[in-house]
Parts: C-alpha cells; sequence; structure tokens
C-alpha cells in the first residue's frame, strides 16, 4: 500500500534535487544535469539564490523583468476580469509571489523516501499461469523487488575501463567502443540451399519454378529477395550510431530507465540457449532505433528489428538493414497461386528459420505505426509472428523465448499528428531533420522521461500446447446486439464476439485456419501483457485530472493533494508508475511539459489556478489521458453500466441519497455489463483469450465492490446470504460458461437472482463514481455522434472517405459544445467499424473498391434513434 504523506513546510525553499534518491534500491533517478533543464524552463529564466540551499541545485523560480512568465498566462475565455487584473499588477511582485507560492510548497511535501519505491512497488508483467504456468514459475527472478532502476543514457567515466580527465570528455566514445557486438553472420547460401526455397525452385512446391525455368536465374531472383528482407550487420556503423544516439539521446530525455530485475529474466531466459523474440507496442517512430539501442547496451547484442516497409524510403531502409533491419519484401503479399508470391515467402521462411537458429534476437512490433489510422493490431507484426510459430512447429528450432515489451513516454518525441497521414514515406533526410527539430524543441524546454519494460518471458511451445481459448462459440455483433438495440429482444447471447480488425495478408495465408487463430490469440495475449506492464506516466496523471475532474480549473493547492491521491489508486490496482521524487517537483515537471494546453492563474487567496486552454489541445491531452485507462477500465465499465441502469429510474441529476436507495440485482448488472463489453471494441478491453466474457464481467462487478461503490444489500424477507441453514440445491442444475471462477452458490441460479446491490453512501463516492464514468465519455460520444451523424453522411462512400466525414463533423461539433476530447482519427475510424460489425452500415464491392452503405435497417430515422439512445445511457453528462 502506498501512503503520499503531506508535510507541513516551514521554510520558504522547497528542493528538487531530493528526487535524486540514487541509494534507494528502485528508485528512479530523474537525471538532471543542469537545474534549467529538470524543469524544462525557457532561456528567460534566471536564478534566484536562496537565503539558505538546501542541496547542490535550486529550482530557477523567475523570469528576467519585462518578459511575460508562463506563470503569468491567462485566456481569454476563463475570465476576462482576472485578464485585466493580472495586468494591472506589477511584473516584479507578481513573479515574486509566484516564487514564494512554489518555494512555500502550499503545504504539501512528499518526503524522498516514498514508500512506493523499491518492494513496495507492484511488480507488473509477469506471464499468464493458465497458459504458460512453467514459465511463470521457472523465468522468474526471485530477488526482483531488490533490485532498482538505471538509466541507460547515464555514461559516466565509471561505465568505461579508463580513469582521467580525457576519459571524462570521451567516455561516450570510449563506452561505444567496448559494447560487445557478437559477429552476426547471415548465410546467404544456407537460405538458398533450405528445403522450401529448394523445393520451389526444382517445382516440388505449388506455384514452384518447375523445369521450365533457368535456375540460375531463380537463384539471382532469391539473392534479390534476399537483399531486399537483410544484410550483414556493420559493427562500425553500429558504434558510430550508437555514440551519435547517446548524445542525442541525452539531448531529448531526462533519462531511459529500465528495470534491472526484468533484465536479469531476460538474460536468464537467455542463457537457455532459445533464440529470444521481444513482442513489443509501438508509440514512437524512435522505439525501433531506442529498443535496439538499449538491449545493445546490456549485452544482449544487435536486435533484429522488423520494420514496416511503407515507412521507410530506399536510403532509409538500405541504412536500417546495415544496422540490424528486416523488411518484408512486397511479392510476400501477392497472392498464393503467383509463382512470385510464393519464391518470395519462401525466402522469407528462410532467412527467419536462420535468423532462429543463429540466435540473434528478433524485435516484432504488435501495433502499428503510430499516427496510422488501422486496428490496433498490426497485420505486419502477426506475419512476422505466424513465420517464428511456424518455425517452432515445423522443429526448426525446439522453442522460442516470447518477451513481451513496451515503452512509454512523458510525451512523444515524433513529429506533429498531422505529418503521419502523408503518403511519402520517412526519408532520410527527413529524419535528421526531424531530430534536429525534436532538439531545437525540446532540448531547451521540454526534456521528458521515458521507461522500457520487459515482462516476464515465456515459452511458446509452452503456450501452443497448453493454450486455451474461450473463442469457441462465437457470433457477430450484428447477431449480438442488433436486436437489443431495436427492441426486439432482451436477453444477451450466451457467447463470445467476434471482431476481428486485422487482415490475414502475406505469409499468414499459407498457414492453416487453426494456425492463423493461434497467431491472433497469441499477439491478443502479448499485447495484453505488454499494456498491462507498462507504467503510467506523470502527465497521463495531470491530462487524467485535469480533463475528466477539473477540467473547469483546480487550485494548485487542491492539484497537488489529487496528484498523489491518484498515483496512489494507480498502484493499488497493481500498475506501475513512471517517476518519483518530491511532489511539488513532480507538479511543476509536469505542468512544464503540458505548457501548451494549461495556464496558470492567480486567485485572491494567494493561491494559483490550473486552467485548461480550450480548444483542439484537448484532443492531445485526451490521448494522453488514453494511457491511465488500463488501470481503471474495469471499474470504468462497471460505472457506465451502473449508470446506464439508473439513468432510467431516477434524474440523473438527483441527489446520490436517492440513488443510492435503488436496489440492482446482479443478473441486471451482468446484463449491462455485457451490453457495454459488446459495443466496445476488442482492441480497447484487450480480453485474454483465455478469459471468458462471463468471467470479466465477475471481475468488473468485483472492482466495483473493492473500491466502495457498490455495497451488498439483501432484499425484504428473503433469507441472508451468509445463512446456509437447510440450503438445497435448485431442481435444475445450470453449469456456468467456461472460465466462471465464482463461488459455487452462483451454481444456484434462483439465489443469484436474490443478491442485490446498491450505491455505498460515502461522502467520496459520488466524484469517484462521475471520475470512472467520464474516463469512457470521449469513446462513448464518438460513437453517439457518429449515430447522429448517419442521416447526414454523403453514403456510399469508402471506410477511410465515410472516416474523414465523420471526423470533420466531430471537429464542427466540437466547436459548438465544446467538447474536443472525441475529435480524434482512431476514435472516429472504430465508430464507423464498429457501426460496420454492428449491421448499421454495409460494405460491398463496386468497381472503384469496397463502399459503405446505409443499411435498410437503420435507413428509417427511428431506428437511428434507438441507436443513439442505446449508445448515450452510458454517457454520463
Amino acid at each position: 500500500m502506498v501512503f503520499l504523506c503531506p508535510l507541513l513546510e516551514t521554510d520558504q525553499e522547497w528542493v528538487c534535487d531530493a528526487i535524486l534518491v540514487q541509494g534507494h534500491p528502485g528508485a528512479f533517478p530523474l537525471r538532471t544535469p543542469t537545474r534549467r533543464a529538470f524543469l524544462g524552463l525557457g532561456k528567460g529564466w534566471t536564478e534566484r539564490r536562496p537565503c539558505r540551499p538546501r542541496c547542490a541545485g535550486q529550482v530557477p523560480l523567475e523570469r528576467e523583468r519585462g518578459r511575460g512568465g508562463w506563470f503569468a498566462d491567462v485566456i481569454d475565455p476563463v475570465d476576462t476580469m482576472l485578464e485585466a487584473r493580472l495586468q494591472s499588477q506589477q511584473r516584479s511582485s507578481q513573479h515574486g509571489r509566484e516564487a514564494s507560492l512554489w518555494s512555500s510548497g502550499l503545504g504539501m511535501k512528499l518526503e524522498a523516501v516514498t514508500p512506493f519505491l523499491g518492494k513496495y512497488r507492484p511488480f507488473v508483467g509477469r506471464c499468464c499461469q493458465t497458459c504458460t504456468p512453467k514459465s511463470w514459475e521457472s523465468l522468474f527472478h526471485r530477488s526482483i523487488m531488490d533490485l532498482g532502476f538505471c538509466s541507460v543514457i547515464q555514461v559516466k567515466e565509471e561505465n568505461t575501463r579508463f580513469r582521467g580527465w580525457l576519459v571524462r570528455r570521451l567516455c561516450y566514445f570510449l563506452w561505444s567502443l567496448e559494447q560487445h557486438i557478437p559477429p552476426c553472420q547471415d548465410a546467404p547460401q544456407k537460405v538458398v540451399e533450405s528445403t522450401g526455397v529448394q523445393n520451389v525452385i526444382l517445382g516440388r512446391a505449388p506455384g514452384g519454378a518447375g523445369e521450365g525455368q533457368v535456375p540460375s536465374h531463380v537463384k539471382r531472383e532469391v539473392q534479390r529477395i534476399l537483399g531486399h528482407i537483410q544484410a550483414p550487420p556493420r559493427p562500425f556503423l553500429l558504434r558510430l550510431v550508437s555514440w551519435a544516439l547517446l548524445r542525442i539521446l541525452n539531448c531529448l530525455f531526462l533519462n531511459v530507465q529500465l528495470h534491472k530485475g526484468q533484465m536479469k529474466m531476460v538474460h536468464k531466459a537467455a542463457q537457455a540457449g532459445l533464440p529470444l523474440v521481444l513482442l513489443s507496442t509501438h508509440k514512437s517512430l524512435l522505439d525501433g532505433i531506442l529498443l535496439p539501442f538499449v538491449l545493445l547496451s546490456q549485452g544482449l547484442g544487435v536486435l533484429r528489428v522488423a520494420w514496416d516497409p511503407r515507412t521507410c524510403s530506399p536510403i532509409l531502409r538500405a541504412l536500417l538493414k546495415k544496422l540490424g533491419g528486416l523488411f518484408l519484401p512486397p511479392e510476400a503479399n501477392l497472392s498464393l497461386d503467383s509463382s512470385e508470391g510464393v519464391l518470395a515467402r519462401a525466402v522469407v521462411h528462410a532467412a527467419v528459420e536462420q535468423l532462429l537458429v543463429s540466435g540473434q534476437p528478433l524485435l516484432i512490433f504488435l501495433e502499428g505505426p503510430p499516427g496510422v489510422q488501422g486496428p490496433r493490431l498490426s497485420a505486419l507484426g502477426q506475419t512476422w509472428l505466424g513465420l517464428v510459430v511456424q518455425a517452432v512447429q515445423v522443429g526448426i528450432v525446439p522453442d522460442a523465448m516470447l518477451v513481451p515489451v513496451a515503452i512509454t513516454y512523458d510525451l512523444v518525441p515524433d513529429a506533429p499528428r498531422d505529418t503521419y497521414h502523408a503518403s511519402a514515406p520517412l526519408g532520410l533526410w527527413t529524419g535528421a531533420l526531424a531530430v534536429l527539430w525534436s532538439l531545437r524543441g525540446w532540448g531547451c524546454s521540454r526534456r521528458a522521461c521515458v521507461r522500457v519494460h520487459l515482462a516476464q518471458p515465456f515459452s511458446l511451445h509452452e503456450y501452443t500446447v497448453n493454450a486455451r481459448s474461450c473463442w469457441g462459440s462465437r457470433q457477430t455483433l450484428e447477431q449480438l446486439l442488433q436486436p437489443i438495440v431495436l427492441g426486439q429482444c432482451t436477453v444477451v447471447p450466451d457467447t463470445e464476439k467476434v471482431q476481428e480488425w486485422t487482415p490475414v495478408t502475406g505469409p499468414l495465408l499459407a498457414l492453416k485456419e487453426e494456425d492463423q487463430l493461434l497467431v491472433r490469440r497469441l499477439s491478443c495475449h502479448v499485447l495484453n501483457a505488454c499494456v498491462a506492464s507498462s507504467a503510467v506516466m506523470s502527465t497521463a496523471i495531470m491530462a487524467t485530472l485535469l480533463l475528466f475532474k477539473h477540467q473547469k480549473g483546480v487550485c494548485l493547492s487542491h492539484l497537488l493533494g489529487e496528484f498523489s491521491w491518484l498515483t496512489e489508486e494507480t498502484l493499488l490496482r497493481g500498475f506501475d508508475v513512471g517517476f518519483s521524487g518530491q511532489l511539488q517537483c513532480l507538479v511543476q515537471h509536469t505542468l512544464s511539459l503540458l505548457r501548451p494546453h494549461v495556464a496558470l492563474l492567480r486567485v485572491q487567496q494567494g493561491d494559483l489556478l490550473v486552467v485548461l486552454r480550450p480548444g483542439p489541445g484537448l484532443a492531445h491531452l485526451a490521448r494522453l489521458s488514453s494511457e491511465m485507462l488500463p488501470a481503471f477500465l474495469s471499474e470504468a465499465v462497471g460505472a457506465c453500466a451502473v449508470w446506464g441502469l439508473l439513468v432510467g429510474r431516477v434524474l440523473p441529476e438527483g441527489p446520490w441519497e436517492l440513488q443510492g436507495i435503488e436496489l440492482l440485482s446482479q443478473n441486471q448488472l451482468y446484463h449491462q455489463i455485457l451490453l457495454l463489453m459488446h459495443l466496445l471494441p476488442q482492441e480497447l478491453l484487450l480480453l485474454q483469450p483465455c478469459q471468458s466474457s462471463y468471467c470479466y464481467c465477475q471481475e468488473v462487478l468485483d472492482r466495483l465492490i473493492q473500491c466502495g461503490l457498490l455495497v451488498a444489500e439483501e432484499t425484504p424477507g428473503s433469507r441472508p446470504a451468509c445463512d446456509t441453514g437447510r440450503r438445497r440445491l435448485s431442481a435444475k442444475l445450470l453449469w456456468k460458461p467456461s472460465g466462471d471462477f465464482t463461488d459455487s452458490d452462483s451454481d444456484d441460479f434462483e439465489e443469484a437472482e436474490g443478491r442485490y446491490f446498491r450505491l455505498s453512501q460515502q461522502s467520496r463516492c459520488p466524484d469517484f463514481f462521475l471520475f470512472l464514468c467520464r474516463l469512457l465519455s470521449p469513446l462513448l460520444k464518438a460513437f453517439a455522434q457518429a449515430a447522429t451523424f448517419l442521416h447526414r453522411g454523403q453514403l456510399p462512400d469508402t471506410e477511410s472517405g465515410y472516416a474523414e466525414q465523420l471526423l470533420r463533423f466531430l471537429e464542427a461539433t466540437a466547436q459548438e459544445e465544446g467538447f474536443f476530447e472525441c475529435v480524434d482519427p482512431n476514435l472516429a475510424i472504430s465508430a464507423v467499424w464498429t457501426f460496420r460489425d454492428l449491421g448499421v452500415l454495409q460494405q460491398m464491392p463496386s468497381p472503384a473498391g469496397p463502399m459503405l452503405h446505409l443499411s435498410p435497417t437503420f435507413a428509417s430515422r427511428d431506428n437511428q434513434e434507438k441507436l443513439e439512445r442505446f449508445i448515450r445511457q452510458f454517457i454520463c453528462n
């Protein structure tokens, strides 16, 4: 359990370097090479000499006179009278009082020995005990809680074998020379002589070359395809890029944190002699360079990265291949009966097999490139994973160790979001200019922190043998929800939802149907582990508080307590956080990172008011807050389901006491949670394939009870649930669905109907309940606006074209209502795909490609209004 203790501050100074608790096991050493760089403050800052300096670094508190300070920023829509009052004040006294506010700490302080560090930190990233029980037990590092963190970009004289004043100036260069780069001998001849390629050359495989082809010509074609896939890594180029990247990362970030215990687990898995396959999320275009650098510095060797060829120009692809990059040839996506496609797929299979046999670690991104509209699971990532699965199944290698990887940023150091949708791939010079622009924009004012997470490795062979799935009987979303939306049915079918948003292309088409399903289940399983192991950064916590709890503004003194409260709630739910240190330092650092979207105003009580800047910038904060959603997703789903039950009984604006009187039966809660679960996209819930939806319903209900929102209530005249005397089984025993591990009393359906709950009457519950409901409001409001847009959209149209129409409608609606959180291209495309699965939109072939049409069922305004009412019942106004 975590306690962030508020203590009184007795003097007028506050210390930022207490964040450097290097001696504490598990501490986050937030590097502060300069005082100015820590808080990310601009050139206009001057230091105020304190009366009694308490440590070796004081935070700059003032700006030069004559320059407008950030703390004096005022936004016009908030309060014009306050703006006039602020402009009339003298700048010198104003900045002095602001410095006094920050230096006094506003009565809140977090001690350096924060109790959520070290052994009290929740461990995240354990593999599934159901599907991989042996890996869960054997590959866990017993002393992981005693190991701390290291910053991989903090290279000093001690990190080299040499000492002296010259070494201190050349430590980066010497460090890059001392990195162990094992020989990576790619054997093109072995690829040509592999069984699969030889079968294609000699015509023994379907679609092979046959006797009519010249073998030398086919061999040259194999060499060309292999050259497109990979190239031998160049050690000199690797060292040069490592040295340059080390300098760039020190300019971009305060630190790049890595847990030593997680690294110990990966080293233990590598000692087994099996190939390592790292499966990662994809947050930034920098991930493909940062992760190989981190693992090379930890002694794992040259990491081979499976890149997306669409995001790189030919020159950049040639450079990345020399650094260990892998690219899928375009011929691999041709039809199965094409001779070129068969040959390309055979070469790709042989290259992956030789890579696994050589023991080189492989990195595969399970998510698509950042900013690109599309499903969360990448089709290219599943293709590479399918090649690894097939190599293990045919016995090329006995097994492979899978390592889920996640990387989190305070702020993603990418170009503006609109540039992602450009058709031109990223070139070498374009990337260099982007780095220079990031150094110019980030190096002085917005240096953020990065966390790399390595979850517990597990055996691929063990997973394929023990994997159990609840996907046996499944129905489409149209079969599950459409009758309930239209009022034709009130019972949710006892089955799982089918929602496949990732197309099966490329070499995956050559796999059997059960193997394709195995790859899809494995991808969902690993992505769930990646998200669960990701740390919540301070910007995500701050964005969540300002958007969903204090959108109208909050005093800084109150915001300090709210920040510590949400941090504690996050840790208590088993999720890690990516920061540590004094509370006021963290809040000030986080507000400096969010400076374009936040303004600080002075109030009469001598406090500061933190206000969001209205406008399209709120969509950026909504994307930051989505990183917090996995920690509270179960409670948010349950709170929205309870809101849907209460909205039809009492007024939503009614007092909490009246809502607390209403009794909610367990069957009603299950029904409402199932409806919302089916409506939400599968890529948001990220259910494990071994977990049924009914098991998740019970988990949601348990979470609501544990957090104190629901209280068990006995119905009048019924026997108490704890009274087990003279209890008989029901005449008809109803077996629970697979995966439901609730108590045995739930087998008696007659007694389950007697379980009732009511909302708790504790004073903190109303605010917390509304906070949970609002976490899903951006997605649900986007869906509701999509239902409103049905009679306004221009159909037929392509999926991308209709999504652009919907996005423009969301922007126009946000200008009127001020709710910019749902103005997101990903939310628009998710709404279009969900409506397509629901049967609202139908996809039909045409000469110009697949086109979307409005289904005859929802052509009437009455059914469109029913759909909108069904969605809006879960939205908390």
